[in-house]
């Protein structure tokens, strides 16, 4: 089976004035087709996430109006703008809707779905996506917007804006990219009001909304402070939508702190993102993401960080605008697309050079470590591998009697090295086990672009050890990640992958045709939506594992575990322990780790050449 989400890099789609006035002129030539008589673009299957959906395409009908020789672009653009105004304009509180600041307040706001009470709680979002759409068509549509009109629909949006910052309670559902888009729409807004009309106080309110709501509540994650995503750091789906979020706000506003948080996300997604775009993790779709929504974030931060973020999976079916399943276009988060079109900025395509602490890449190998410096993913061979569970622990390292050493008692020491065109990582940390005693771990990661060799080495355990080396999860498949079950590994002892015997939704079997995020899922307290994947699989009990023996060869006094991800060929190294450390001999490269004390500044010591 194949992920629903993960397509094809968003880099790699076309992003030339010729592309994007196709891809106009095919939404122009589909909304003329759908267009009702009283004005409605909404896609006919459309129930939920409606409240911006026919605006969305008014607004791209106006972008067309101003790029493409078509006179049928006004009326149908002038109709479709009544009928939001019309139809879609609410003023009635919704039954049931649970983040009133003022009862009947008469100010507007959109509607998550239609009918009263359905669904209220999306209301907040769907009146920030609205008031996005509105300040937009105000923004494009000088070619037919008479100014009566243009005055209805500040006034609606300044109404939007009051709605969300005055009748409601701020961010009720903790969501980054819903916040952060909403102070973008007061940004734009406040750009477009007169003196007399509030402009300034506008502009004003939504800087102090993001000083004062958003970057007090970021989540620290990786070494980076993040816009909280649904009680979370970091989402999949939501994280690159936040990053184009801030571009617009730096771009409309010309505040540094929205390119200083974005500088900071964006390094932050380079360095989890694997070589071939693939990853997983979040508090809402550890495994969904996104498309066109993310494009300008991706495009305009990995210029400013010089690294190729574009490289991110993006789900392509969505790659120029929302879609319905019979692939008919959707009108909702139609901004995205415009500010794409509008901003200048190309694609940076080639990696970054600069080591980043929770990182290993080079070629088509990388290894993406998490807060405590174990792998979270590791990608060779087209192949990713997450982190294994065994007796409800997860991660990569040694195993002695079910108990798992990766998790850290003290400082993670890491040391970066490149030489004769090798890339290492040398991870130390101290943990204690079972017995008490207080062990270093060291962790030397090193690849040559092609296969990455892992050498994990620790002062002699009682019994017999074993190393877990990952679950093996999914594999490229062309512009598809497909799942898989099989590892391409090679051990220097002997090498095993084992499957849960318990079944239940606490053992992942990466044999079945289950992704990771709906087995996350099943283990939420709430249901997908509304629960946390992430927290819902830290409950996992065990995984289907790579599990290594440790290494024949070793010095006395360690267990040495060696394996190979990718490659060809048998692994065979030696290993010697000297006054300079323990020296690893491979077939492509000779290290010295060294001693776990460290240099003057206690720092490791790690020496290597091919």
């Amino acid at each position: 089976m194949h992920l629903l989400h993960q397509r094809g890099p968003l880099h790699d789609l076309p992003d030339t004035p010729q592309a994007y006035d196709a891809v106009l002129a095919d939404v122009v030539e589909q909304a003329l087709r759908r267009i009702t008589p009283e004005g409605s673009l909404e896609h006919p299957d459309a129930l939920d996430d409606i409240g911006d959906t026919s605006l969305g395409i008014t607004s791209l009908l106006a972008l067309a109006n101003q790029r493409l020789d078509d006179s049928r672009l006004p009326e149908a653009a002038l109709r479709s703008l009544y009928f939001h105004l019309r139809e879609r304009v609410f003023t009635e509180d919704n039954p049931g809707y649970p983040n009133l600041k003022v009862r009947n307040s008469g100010l507007p706001y959109a509607r998550y779905v239609l009918e009263p009470g359905a669904h209220p709680i999306g209301d907040w979002p769907s009146t920030v996506w609205a008031l996005l759409q509105v300040v937009n068509v105000v923004a494009l549509g000088d070619r037919f917007i008479h100014d009566e009109l243009r005055h209805e629909l500040g006034q609606l949006a300044l109404g939007y804006w009051r709605w969300l910052t005055e009748a409601t309670f701020f961010n009720p559902q903790e969501a980054g990219n819903q916040a952060i888009g909403c102070v973008v729409g007061g940004l734009m807004l406040a750009g477009q009001l007169h003196g007399d009309e509030g402009g300034k106080e506008v502009r004003e309110r939504a800087l102090s909304l993001y000083h004062d709501e958003i970057r007090p509540h970021r989540v620290s994650d990786r070494g980076h402070l993040l816009p909280p995503e649904h009680g979370g750091a970091y989402d999949n789906n939501y994280g690159p939508i936040s990053l184009s979020f801030l571009a617009q706000a730096h771009i409309v506003s010309g505040e540094d702190v929205f390119a200083q948080d974005g500088d900071a996300l964006a390094r932050y997604i380079d360095a989890r993102l694997t070589n071939g775009g693939f990853d997983n993790g979040g508090p809402r779709y550890s495994e969904q993401h996104s498309g066109f929504e993310s494009v300008l974030g991706l495009r305009y931060f990995g210029s400013r960080i010089g690294s190729d973020i574009g490289r991110y999976r993006g789900d392509t079916r969505w790659g120029r605008h929302a879609v319905r399943p019979d692939g008919g276009v959707d009108g909702h988060f139609a901004w995205m697309l415009v500010w794409q079109i509008q901003d200048t900025t190309r694609w940076h395509r080639t990696p970054s050079t600069t080591p980043a602490r929770h990182q290993l890449r080079a070629g088509t190998v990388s290894v993406a470590f998490d807060s405590r410096m174990t792998p979270s993913v590791v990608e060779a061979d087209g192949t990713y591998y997450l982190a294994a569970a065994v007796n409800r622990q997860h991660g990569f390292g040694p195993v002695l009697d079910g108990f798992l050493f990766c998790r850290p008692m003290g400082e993670v020491r890491v040391r970066d090295v490149r030489a004769d065109g090798l890339t290492a990582k040398l991870v130390t940390k101290p943990v204690v086990g079972r017995d008490h005693v207080l062990r270093h771990v060291r962790s030397l990661y090193v690849t040559d672009g092609r296969a990455l060799w892992t050498t994990v080495a620790v002062e002699r355990l009682p019994g017999t050890p074993y190393l877990l080396a990952g679950l093996p999860y999914a594999t490229d498949d062309g512009d598809r990640v497909r799942r898989t079950a099989d590892a391409k590994v090679t051990s220097a002892g002997e090498l095993r992958l084992t499957h849960p015997e318990s079944e239940g939704v606490d053992h992942f079997d990466a044999r079945a045709e289950l992704t990771q995020e709906l087995a996350a899922f099943a283990l939420a307290a709430d249901p997908r939506g509304y629960g946390n994947p992430d927290e819902g699989w830290r409950h996992l009990v065990s995984s289907s594992a790579v599990e290594a023996e440790p290494a024949p060869g070793a010095p006395g006094d360690l267990h040495v575990f060696a394996v190979r991800y990718g490659g060809d060929g048998p692994l065979a190294p030696t290993f010697e322990l000297g006054d300079s450390g323990l020296t690893v001999r491979t077939e492509a490269f000779t290290a010295v780790i060294g001693d776990p004390a460290g240099d003057a500044d206690a720092e490791p010591e790690l020496t290597l050449h091919a």
